[in-house]
Order: C-alpha cells, then structure tokens, then sequence
C-alpha cells in the first residue's frame, strides 16, 4: 500500500522508493485532479506555499458581474456557471495544527474571508481540497485497491457530471445538459422561523425566532454586496454534483477540521442522502460476494445495518462488549485465530462497522484509549473502519447537576470542543477509517443529508456510485441547511446547539434513569448509565428465571415483550440487535455459544421523544412486565 508526504501538484512522496509520483487513475478518473481545489506547494526547503486555485471564489467586479450575467431570469434560461477569480489563502500558512485546537473557529473565518465571496452556481464542481487549511507535512493516507470490491473498482465517470465542469468558464453557453430552466420551478421563495442563539427552545424560538426567507434569485440579487447570500433555490433546486454543493460541502469541511483535523494530508469530505444510504454504498464498496467477504461490528449491533449487509453476500461477526462496547482483546483474539472453515467458509474480516458513541442499541461509548486500542488493532490485522457517528454530540455529563456553569459563549464553545472524545477518524494516521457524520440525530432525520470524511482514493470511489446511484442530496435539504447552520448560526451558532442539545438528552436520560432505579426490580434487572447517545440497555438475568430450565431465553425474552404490550409500553427486544443472527450458513460450523452468551437477555429503551411523565410511567409498565414474567 502506498503512502508518503503530501508534497502538492497532484503527486506524493513515495516512502518506499523515495521518489515522486503521480496519484493514478483507477476507473478512468484521476483521484487528484487540479479542478477546484487549493493545492499546496512545497517548491523548496523554506520557500513559500504556491496555491492553486479553482475559480469558485471572487471578489473582483469582473466576478459579480459575471455572476450577474449567468444567474438571472433570462429568456434563454443559460445553465449558471461556477465563475469567478482565483482564491486568496492566507500567506505562509505552513504550520501543521498540532490536534484539533490548531484549527479555531477564527482561523476558519478569517480563510473565509483572505478568500473572497463563494460563488458556486448550479452544478459547480468542489471538492474538500477547497476549503482546507494547508496539509503541508502530513503524511498521505494508505491505498486501499485491496480493500476494495470489484464493482467499486471499474466504476466510469459519470460523462455528463464531468462536461458540467466545463460551465466554470465564463460566457460558455451551454446547449449540453439537462438542467431544466429555473424559471419554471414552482417555488418563489421558502420562509421559516428558527431559534437564535442561545435561545434554542420550542417556546423561545415561537416568541422570540428569526424568520428567514430563501428566494428563487438571492445570489444574483445581492451580487453586489460582500456579504450576500451564496446559494439560492434556483441553484439548490436544480441538478448538482453528487458530492453535492460546494455551499454546504464548505460547512461539512470546516465543521470536520474543528472537531477531528485529521492528521494526514488527502482526506476529503462529501454529502450524502443520510447515513444509511452512505452505509450502503460504504459496503458495496468494501464487501465482494465472491471473495466471500465478512465484516466485524459489535456482538450487539444497529439493526439497519445487519439488514443492509445481509443482501450484499456479507457475512457479519459480533465481537465481545462491555460498558465501553468493542472489547479490542476480543477482536484481537477473534482475528489471530479466524478459521473459515469454522465460519462458514468467510474469508477474515477486512472491515470494522462501529458506532463508538452511544452505540445502538446498547448505548455503550468507546473512551479515548478504548478508540486507539481498538484502531491498533485495526492496524495490526488491516481492517478499514466505518466510523458511524450519528449521536458523536450527545455525549453527556454525569447527570444535568453537573453542567458546568454558565459562562462566555467562545469559551463555553470551547470547552465543549475539549470534553468531546476524539474521534476515530483524529487518530487515523493511516486513512482507514470513513467517518459518517448525519444531521438526522441532531437537527431533523427529514432532511436525509449527512456527509463522509474518508482518504481521497475513497471518497472518489464512493462519489462514482453515487453519480449514478442518487445523484445527491436533495436541493430543498441543502438550501434550507445552509441558510441555517451557515449563514445564520455559523460553526459558533452550530456548537451552540449542540452544546444545548447535549443538555437536553442529559436531562431526558436522567429521568429515565430515575425511573429505573424506582421501579425496575435489581435484583433481576441491571444496566449502566449511557455516557451518550438516546438509547438505555437493560440486562435482565435469564437463569433467575423461574422457567429457565424449561423455556428458552428466546420464550422468556418474547413472554416479557409480549406482556409489556399488554400494560401498554413498546420496548425493544435485544434479540433483534444480534449481530451474528442474519448469517445464513450452518448453524453448526459456527462455534457454540459461551455461557455468558445463553444467560444474556436484554432490552432496548430509548428516551430521545417520550415525555418525562410518560417516559417514566413506561418504565414502571416495563418493571411490571418482569415482576409478573419472574412472578415476583
């Protein structure tokens, strides 16, 4: 696998044969094109940085008139073009941030602003590379060509994404896409009401809210101005990229700079239509029928995501957790002595699904040595990792008690940044993680939009099946976003509410817990306090059964389920999350069960929607179900 240090120019500095080399095409397409991107150039020992720069930023009145021209309601209805000057970064920028704290929310404005207006129109090409500051000095990631299936590895270029590209050039008049004319998209304009900071509530946001309208023609309108709008609905609502727009693809990368940096130098983000479509293309990509691949997860894993692997030929393998979920020794075990004769016929697993944050169901949060321990021995057997991190910002304090105090907002924010445990992807020196971050969890599960951060031979691949897959997100979802997060909150405003949100979930779990220690009996019913996330595990004791000796854990489990609905509460079964339950082989080529495995019976609660009063008389029909299953 090829690696070496980012050295700019589309090339790399191979640490094996100690030459220079070009990033290669796989699939026709190469992986560092010089489209629309910031590129930086070491040319000697101590020279300055060259940069260069696609035309996606302007601050010249050449730029806005062009701009002008190419995105008004005109008879013609042209395709708008991406147009404008070259991109100014800041000078000498070659200090590599030592972690996250290197980048600042500062430091991000004032790039912003050394670059000039954004103008991206319908259809703009962009990719991360823009937006970054200067990976000088990081090592490049590994490549992954092994890893790889073979339908993600002959996958073209879309043609027809890759001649949008050409509408970058000023005056070009475009007679080949498709792009319908925005003149008769039925929707003038959008206005809704959101909260300001930090008045995040329901009833502030009613007395209180800004209301704020997205038009057809606002870049085009305010041309003119510095700080005008950048997207509008005549760009948002037509066809895009499938990484989607160089508008929200800025926020989604700056937003990862801050919490992760990761530490080498080609890592890229894209949009995607949420994390479960991300997560099917993910294993499209990774996972090959033929070569009989399988993945790792937890023993007790997100059932979506066994469901999606399980037509996909991939077989999956639960590995052993505790209160902090993947038990690293475990996995280490499992892999030194992998025999697939004994599983099946599947080949060793080379993929790691995890979701280190409030894992669901199980509500387990991998610690900060729990991650690196876990992400070495990824590395010692060559796993790549799917980071899915959708409840990453619902980590909590111990109880809502111990919020810290209120204090300055930057600081606030700030501290909040510092008490988030790092991220698998800000320790992957290597590239082998895909992060999958979703907006679904912490502002509306309706918009379906999320994005990935992974190495730039992956994200390249991935964008080839999205092409043709979905094209993209929805317009409605980014404009409507971008309006919010971007040029309302900003990443200070965004922090803010999920520094908030945190709280809130703090305050639901804590009364969820209350409940349990009211009216769960103890003796029967464990469970330890979820650190993050929206999810409750309670282990109930299957051998204190009175009918274990003649029923199944399975009987039992489906008796307790069976009588919680009858006193009116809907609690998941934990038998629902068992990884290894989609495989379909023999049942006895696989290794028999460990006690701990027959004596572990659980459910799932959740406290993310349920009212407090409503959430703790469920607990108490929940407690009920198991006195009279145990008949206690």
């Amino acid at each position: 696998m090829r690696r070496g240090i980012a050295v700019g120019g589309g090339r790399y500095h191979d640490r094996n044969t100690g030459t220079y080399l070009r990033y290669p095409d796989i699939g026709g397409a190469v992986l560092r094109s010089a489209v629309h991107r910031h590129t930086p150039v070491r040319t000697r020992k101590g020279s300055q940085s060259a940069w260069t720069s696609s035309s996606l930023f302007s601050s010249s009145a050449q730029g806005q008139r062009q701009q002008r021209l190419l995105h008004s309601k005109s008879r013609d209805c042209q395709e708008a073009a991406a147009v404008g000057t070259r991109a100014k970064l800041p000078e000498n920028e070659e200090a590599i941030p030592e972690s996250r704290k290197g980048i600042s929310i500062a430091d991000i404005l004032e790039r912003r602003a050394k670059a000039g207006k954004l103008v991206a129109m319908t259809a703009a090409a962009a990719d991360s590379d823009m937006f970054k500051a200067s990976q000088v000095g990081k090592p490049m990631a590994m490549r992954w060509d092994n890893h790889l299936s073979a339908e993600a590895r002959i996958r073209e270029p879309c043609v027809l994404k890759k001649a949008a590209k050409n509408l970058k050039k000023p005056g070009i008049i475009s007679l080949g896409g498709g792009l319908p004319c925005p003149e008769y998209f039925p929707f003038e304009s959008i206005t809704m009401k959101v909260p300001t900071a930090p008045n995040f509530s329901e009833s502030a946001t009613r007395t209180s809210g800004k209301e704020i309208t997205i038009g057809k023609y606002d870049v085009s309108q305010y041309a003119s101005q510095k700080d005008g709008p950048v997207y509008d609905l005549s760009i948002a609502l037509n066809y895009g990229q499938a990484h989607g727009s160089a508008q929200v693809m800025r926020f989604v990368t700056e937003h990862t700079e801050l919490v992760s940096n990761p530490p080498y130098a080609d890592w890229q983000s894209c949009l995607t239509v949420g994390s479960t479509a991300a997560l099917e293309q993910a294993l499209r990509m990774l996972c090959d029928r033929e070569r009989g691949d399988s993945i790792l997860t937890e023993e007790y894993s997100f059932s979506t995501a066994l469901e999606t692997a399980m037509p996909l030929g991939a077989k999956v393998f639960g590995v052993k957790m505790d209160e902090q979920g993947l038990l690293p020794e475990s996995m280490d075990e499992m892999l030194s002595n992998w025999d697939s004769a004994q599983r099946g016929g599947a080949r060793k697993p080379h993929v790691l699904y995890t979701v280190p944050s409030g894992q669901n169901p199980t509500g387990a949060t991998q610690g900060e040595q729990r991650r690196r321990d876990v992400y070495a021995v990824c590395q010692k057997h060559d796993l790549y990792i799917i980071e899915d991190e959708p409840y990453y910002y619902l980590q909590m304090h111990n109880s809502a008690a111990t919020k810290p105090a209120t204090m300055a907002a930057d600081e606030s924010i700030d501290n909040f940044l510092d008490g988030l445990i790092p991220t698998l992807l800000s320790i992957d020196v290597d590239g082998r993680v895909m992060r999958m971050d979703s907006f679904s969890k912490v502002v509306v599960p309706g918009s379906r939009l999320g994005w990935i951060t992974a190495s730039a031979q992956i994200i390249e691949r991935y964008i080839r099946h999205a092409e043709v897959c979905n094209q993209g997100p929805s317009g409605f979802s980014q404009v409507i976003l971008h309006k919010l997060l971007d040029e309302e909150w900003g990443h200070e405003g965004y922090l803010a509410w999920l520094m908030n949100l945190s709280g809130e979930y703090t305050k639901r779990r804590d009364v969820m817990m209350d409940a349990c220690d009211k009216f769960l009996p103890k003796q029967i019913v464990s469970w330890s306090v979820p650190k993050a996330g929206m999810f409750h595990w309670m282990k109930v004791a299957y051998p204190l059964h009175p009918d274990a000796s003649s029923k199944s854990l399975l009987q039992i489990e489906e008796e307790i389920f069976n009588l919680c609905i009858e006193k009116g509460v809907l609690i998941a079964r934990g038998s629902w999350f068992r990884a290894e339950q989609h495989n379909k082989f023999s049942p006895s080529s696989v290794p028999a069960a460990t006690p701990q495995e027959q004596t572990d019976m659980f459910f799932r609660a959740t406290f993310a929607a349920a009212t407090p009063e409503n959430m703790t008389e469920a607990i108490r029909r929940f407690g009920e179900a198991v006195k009279e299953s145990y008949r206690l």
